[in-house]
């Protein structure tokens, strides 16, 4: 490809409503085109990396036997009744009227659509196990659209669902997916993060969520530089805490102060002039539609699946203010834990707290000095809140860190909402009729794209990685007379690259070598090979790796071939990146059995 023939619309100014470095220089570099509000056009450049990460995506799921299949993004609504998500989805689903009584919608996923594909045609544990996938368009009406295309309302994914008869079925399925995740990933080159996440109450044991560090994320990710352990902040446990029991010899009775309007953790504390991690807060929820009630250090922030648990519900909703008053007798911004008579779980931190300022469960009124355990029971501490930076870690003790990041890919073992909500069920071994088991795989395609920028980039612009670049080498020839020595080296070493089976990108403009250095820096194409007249009068021809800072020179004469080896090489060194990283799984898991 020649750039005089191609549609490469670089600029040199940074957009001013763009902040993620992805989105800058996807743009910059002509890449992508904002058409409105979490919409994008792939111009050239950019399509051409989206459809190389969907290749490796394909390879791979195909090569851990996932059948491909296309299914609608237009759904009949009625299928999103029998699942009762409709209402769960809300405004993000997309509906339409089309007159009379057809109602239809935008897939933003598609279990529905698949779990009514597989009570069609799976009907015995002998068509068992089968996993399928495809690449598709999805809709989301996203509120809020942000960071380019790493949060839009049409974006492209990899989802895949299994279907087993049962829960080694399952566990096999999810453990083909998660290594062919770890290959896909592998093999874009994304410094990725395989972390545990929060499964949910509707069914299985396992789930993961593939997360690439990035300031620019919009998840938090806890981290264990010591032992490897991992988790997004839904899954993320705290560690037990160290430190004495409260003590309540010599501690003065709780003593009531008037806080009139003061409801916030951040009113009280400054109001009665402490730190909010000396006060306690209370929360109410119902799990199961029943009141319960949490306590945590007023600093933290209570996590809902932890509370689930707590209680060992099947849903989790916090309370409204009419609930909360007929429960405990108060009004919000004043609850506390003395004298409570719905369940109370207490966060391992408030039981090691030797006083603590809580409500007084009446209006305009807290309480100084109290003491957990005395005052009121601490009979069932629990860890019940998103870990912090410094909290220990789970498995090993040490400080966690915590970082954000992009959520690139998900494996989850889903269980059987879906295939029970559908009536999808088959015959197994001895007639009896059952629920599939179902897990599901998501990729965010364009979330690759955005990754690859937001890991590989600089100052001058991307750094693509070898195996998704567009393409994956740019030749400059600094002089361009079609009839020159330069020219003709220029499409020798094209030709012999092209013949090795690389993408090639030929400079030909008739521009000084400055701005065509800089386009070759910002769009951001592995090796750039720079051949000109002063350089062939020294029987030499300039090479450099996008990610080194320096270039070197290879023979003019040997110039095609050297290039091609070099190149080779470079392919060479990532696949056995991936199969050794492949091998290290393989051992770790061997070592954990």
């Amino acid at each position: 490809m020649l750039w005089s023939n191609a549609l490469i619309p670089t600029q040199k100014e940074s957009p001013a409503d763009a902040v993620a470095p992805s989105h800058v220089l996807l743009l910059r570099a002509g890449m992508i085109r904002q058409l409105g509000a979490g919409t994008y056009t792939y111009l050239p450049l950019g399509l051409r990396v989206l459809r190389k990460a969907e290749r490796i995506i394909r390879e791979e799921m195909d090569a851990a036997g996932a059948l491909e299949l296309l299914m609608p993004a237009l759904h009949p609504i009625e299928l999103w009744e029998e699942s009762g998500r409709v209402a769960t989805m809300g405004d993000v689903l997309i509906k339409f009227d089309l007159g009379g009584d057809r109602k239809v919608c935008l897939g933003p996923t598609h279990e529905e659509v698949i779990t009514d594909l597989a009570r069609s045609y799976i009907t015995s544990y002998r068509q068992l196990p089968i996993t399928a996938y495809q690449i598709q368009t999805k809709f989301r009406n996203e509120p809020r659209p942000r960071f380019g295309i790493v949060r839009t309302r049409e974006f492209l994914m990899k989802d895949a669902y299994s279907f087993g008869a049962d829960v080694e079925q399952l566990n096999a399925s999810y453990d083909a997916m998660y290594e062919a995740y770890c290959r896909i990933f592998d093999r874009c080159g994304l410094p990725y993060v395989a972390v545990e996440a929060e499964s949910g109450p509707i069914g299985g044991d396992a789930s993961h969520e593939f997360m690439v560090p990035s300031p620019s994320g919009e998840d938090q990710l806890i981290r264990c530089s010591s032992c490897g352990y991992a988790a997004n902040v839904e899954k993320a446990e705290v560690g037990t805490l160290a430190g004495p029991s409260p003590n309540s010899d010599g501690a003065p009775a709780p003593t009531e102060v008037q806080t009139p309007g003061q409801r916030t953790i951040e009113e009280v504390a400054a109001f009665l002039k402490v730190q909010p991690e000396e006060t306690g807060k209370l929360l109410v929820y119902l799990a199961d539609g029943k009141p319960v009630a949490v306590l945590l250090r007023g600093d933290h922030e209570a996590n809902e699946g932890k509370v689930r648990r707590a209680f060992g519900a099947a849903t989790l909703e916090p309370a409204d203010a009419p609930t909360i008053q007929r429960a405990t007798g108060s009004l919000i911004g004043f609850l506390g834990p003395i004298g409570l008579t719905i369940p109370l779980a207490v966060d391992q931190a408030v039981a090691l707290m030797p006083r603590i300022v809580v409500g007084g469960n009446k209006e305009d009124i807290h309480l100084r000095d109290v003491v957990p355990g005395r005052d009121f029971p601490i009979d069932r501490v629990l860890d019940l809140r998103n870990a912090a930076a410094g909290d220990p870690c789970p498995r090993c003790g040490s400080a966690l860190e915590v970082g954000n990041g992009i959520e690139i890919g998900h494996v989850f073992k889903l269980g059987t909402k879906y295939s029970d909500a559908l009536g999808a069920t088959f015959q197994d071994a001895e007639g009896k009729t059952r629920s599939l088991i179902m897990g599901c795989y998501g990729i965010g395609v364009n979330r690759i794209v955005a990754s690859a920028v937001e890991a590989g980039h600089d100052a001058n612009g991307i750094i693509w990685p070898l195996s998704i670049a567009p393409y994956e080498a740019l030749i400059v020839p600094l002089q361009v007379d079609p009839d020159g020595e330069v020219m003709k080296l220029s499409q020798q070493i094209a030709s012999a690259l092209r013949f090795a089976g690389a993408d090639v990108l030929i400079d030909d403009r008739d521009q000084r070598p400055g701005p065509k250095f800089k386009d070759a820096d910002l769009i951001g194409i592995p090796l750039r090979v720079v051949v000109g007249e002063r350089g062939l009068k020294e029987g030499k021809v300039e090479v450099k790796w996008r990610h080194d800072s320096e270039a070197f020179t290879v023979p003019a004469e040997d110039a095609p071939a050297a290039i091609v080896q070099r190149l080779v090489s470079a392919r060479q060194e990532l696949a056995d990146r991936v199969e050794r990283r492949a091998e290290e799984r393989t051992a770790r898991r061997g070592h954990a059995g």
